[in-house]
């Protein structure tokens, strides 16, 4: 048994509504968000992410319930090295407190619309070009290789084009 279309587009419309919701309207103003205010959202989100269980267990049954739990938690837990990462970014830019959360928005949807872009176009080309999967691994290899005898250099942000844009 399939999900219909309409299930999807009604998901994926729901999911930038409450992210529009969240950076639109909550967060409108930039402000350091106190730990407090931060539980109180991380309870909201898990609270929806629960929800949205219970319309999976009793729309298509136990299995699937228990299946999203399972990977909800999976990837929650996996969540967590993010913010070691996210702070040491924010560290090494020197972000002020007010600005992150605007900022890990961002970074978040762009990361996941162009992970959504390279996903397809990935699936297309390995489609059409069934070699391709060798160039792929070839450069997974190299990239490895080149990052594990990589020196260590001085990084300097302010030379950065990127950055200074």
């Amino acid at each position: 048994m399939g999900t219909s279309i309409y299930f999807w587009i009604g998901f994926h419309v729901f999911i930038f509504i409450m992210l529009a919701l969240d950076l639109g309207v909550f967060h409108k103003r930039t402000h350091k968000v106190p730990v407090k205010e931060a539980v109180m959202w991380s309870i909201v989100w898990i609270s929806l992410a629960l929800i949205f269980n219970l319309f999976v267990f009793f729309e298509f049954g136990k299995i699937k319930a228990l299946e999203f739990l399972t990977g909800y938690v999976i990837e929650y837990s996996l969540s967590v090295d993010n913010i070691f990462i996210f702070i040491l970014i924010f560290s090494y830019f020197a972000v002020k407190a007010q600005y992150q959360h605007k900022i890990l928005f961002w970074g978040i949807l762009g990361a996941l619309l162009m992970r959504g872009i390279f996903i397809f176009a990935g699936v297309a080309l390995i489609n059409r070009f069934h070699w391709i999967v060798i160039i792929f691994g070839g450069f997974l290899v190299f990239t490895g290789i080149r990052m594990l005898f990589q020196q260590k250099t001085d990084v300097d942000p302010e030379t950065n084009v990127i950055v200074r844009f």
